[in-house]
Formats: C-alpha cells, structure tokens, sequence
C-alpha cells in the first residue's frame, strides 16, 4: 500500500482553507487536473480520491497562496504560514537525524502550544517519534484517513533526510482501529510493522541506531524537495527495508521539470554516492537514471495533460521542452501515442 491515491475530502480541507482566507478555488482546481467540484459529491465525474499528482499541485497552488506549507498534512490543525519551510531550514545543517528531530521538536516547542507539537522519546534502544496532544488518546475516536497520513508523512521525512528507508518496530495510533478487517490489513501494510490503536498519542517507534544517521540532503537539494513536496513522500517506497533506490531517486527527481532536472551529480551528492556506484546499483534493479527521469517526466506529463485547461505546449514546458515537437517524440515513444491522441483517450473514458 502506497500513498498514490489520496481522499478526495483532504482536497476539501486545502480548499476550505482557501475560501476561509478569502481565495476563489475554481482556477486552483483546473491547473490541478481535477475536473471535478471535490465539495460537491454530488459533482459530474465526482471521485473518492485523487492521485498524488493531483493534491500535489492543488497543495502547492494554495501553499503558493498562503504560504503555509503544512495544512494539517502532518499535524490536525493549520501552522503558522511558512512553519514547515521554516522548520527544515533549520534542521537541515544538523549532523545527523537524532539531532534533526531534536531540532524539530524545539522549534514547534518554541512557536507552537500542545496540538502542534511533535516528541521524541528514547527508550533503551528504541526511539519513539510522535505529535499531537496526548489528550487525543481518550477522544474513542476510529483512526481515519489523516491520521494515517499524517504519521506516515512525518516517518518518510524522516526517510528522506537520511536517503534509506527507517524501518518501524510498531507505530501507535490514538484512536479505535477502523471498521473492516482490510482497512486494518491496509494500515499494518503501509508501515510493515505491528500497529497498536487506543494508545495514548499517534506515533511510531524505531531502532536508535537510525538516530547516528547522517542527513545526506543540504539546502539546496532541500529547496528541491520543497519545490517538488509532497509528492516525493507520497511515492517513496515507505515502510519496508527493500532497499528500493530507485524509488529515492524517483522522489528525488520529482515531477515539476519546467526550471530543470536535478542533475545527475546532485543525485548522487543527495544519495552520498559516487557515479559508478549510482549506475551499478540502478543497473542492478533493471534501471538507469536517463530512464527513470523518462518514466517521471511521463507520469508527469500524462497528468498534466489530464487538465484541459494547459494547451500541449504549456505542458511541453512544463516538462523542460523548449521545442514542442520534441516533446511529442518523446511522448509517444514513451506511450505510443501522441499527446493530442493521450488527451482525447482521457476525454473520452471519463464521458
């Protein structure tokens, strides 16, 4: 289980806060590609979920807005506009991922009162990471949707700053387990480790040697990621030591090309790799990097030209295409199909 498919109602908190702030979200929702009104179920074309492209871009227009990068993504309530930005600039420089999370929980501890928060605890040899107030635990509430969310998001931040899968020993939610034996299957997939509910807070546990860890990432691969964000955490391979790089260099490579690609050898600086190590171990699992920045550059363009607002051009430069023509080669040796072709495919199976 991945996070590629998210609730159409976390689409509906990112536009209430919209309208709450005074925004009109119409415009918003068309250069997302959702072609329907996620207010509304009652909306032509209405859908439960959405892709992880979709509420990407739906995020970052209305990140682009109020500068709040957070949302309630990874705590239940709005931060401070600019928290999220803010709070990895801080950590970023640190030595390794216990002093980073060390940081994370001063800065919130600093600005933020109990329901924003998140904690640290170690306990022989394991750390425990969590958020929220601990009150949250007797609510008797089912776990839901951005409950899950939210953990998984902040364990495959953690993930990225130190480039390798964290495995969980048990990860503790506050609220009663979900009606349905497959949801509670699904829960336990996601973080591939015993899950435990009715606990005092929402939280995950791990080895401590994980905190000794250092960030492999730097300001300027983290200006990457916040361009990018949260697709990359959507898509990363969370929850299992696979050893998966090509999922990592996938997220890090991102999906927005329009002002480049992360070169080869920022990859490998993020990744603390040398370039033959890089190609070997890419080779090793039936890839390359020329084409995994094919695959994400399709996936990319597939979505967008899911909007019927972005004419194929547009999307050719949202791709990094300076030549239109070029773009259309690319595509249909990528799907067999030209862009126009993909388009009125897409049109006519959602009709």
């Amino acid at each position: 289980m991945d996070l590629e498919a998210v609730p159409t109602r976390f689409a509906c908190s990112l536009l209430n806060l919209a309208a709450e702030r005074g925004y009109e979200y119409n415009n918003v929702l068309s250069n997302a590609g959702i072609s329907f009104n996620p207010l509304n179920k009652r909306s032509p074309g209405y859908q439960a979920t959405i892709s992880a492209m979709q509420y990407t871009k739906l995020y970052q227009q209305i990140m682009s807005l109020l500068q709040d990068e957070a949302f309630g993504l990874m705590f239940g309530k709005n931060l401070t506009p600019g928290a999220f930005r803010m709070m990895c600039y801080c950590i970023i420089g640190c030595e390794n991922l216990g002093k980073a999370i060390k940081r994370a929980c001063e800065f919130f501890r600093t600005f933020y009162d109990a329901d924003a928060q998140i904690y640290l605890d170690t306990r022989k040899d394991s750390a425990i990471v969590g958020y929220g107030s601990v009150k949250k635990g007797f609510s008797g509430q089912q776990v839901d949707a951005s409950d899950l969310y939210g953990l998984s998001i902040w364990h495959r931040f953690f993930c990225w700053l130190v480039g390798s899968n964290i495995e969980l020993k048990e990860v503790r939610f506050a609220g009663q387990a979900p009606v349905g034996k497959g949801r509670v299957a699904k829960y336990q997939q996601l973080f591939a480790c015993p899950v435990y509910y009715g606990q005092l807070r929402d939280e995950f546990v791990f080895d401590t040697r994980y905190m000794s860890y250092p960030l492999v990432h730097n300001e300027r691969t983290l200006k990457d990621f916040l361009r990018a964000a949260p697709y990359p955490l959507m898509v990363m391979s969370g929850g299992r030591d696979d050893g998966s790089l090509v999922a990592r260099v996938r997220a890090m490579i991102g999906h927005d090309f329009s002002q480049g690609f992360p070169s080869f050898e920022r990859i490998t600086a993020a990744l603390n790799m040398s370039a033959p190590t890089l190609r070997r171990r890419l080779k090793k699992e039936g890839t390359t990097f020329q084409q995994l920045k094919d695959e994400c550059r399709r996936d990319a363009a597939m979505a967008y030209l899911g909007n019927s607002e972005l004419s194929i051009n547009a999307v050719a430069a949202l791709m990094g295409f300076t030549d239109p023509s070029a773009f259309h080669r690319c595509f249909k040796k990528w799907t067999g199909i030209t862009p126009g072709e993909y388009r009125v495919n897409e049109r006519e199976s959602h009709s």
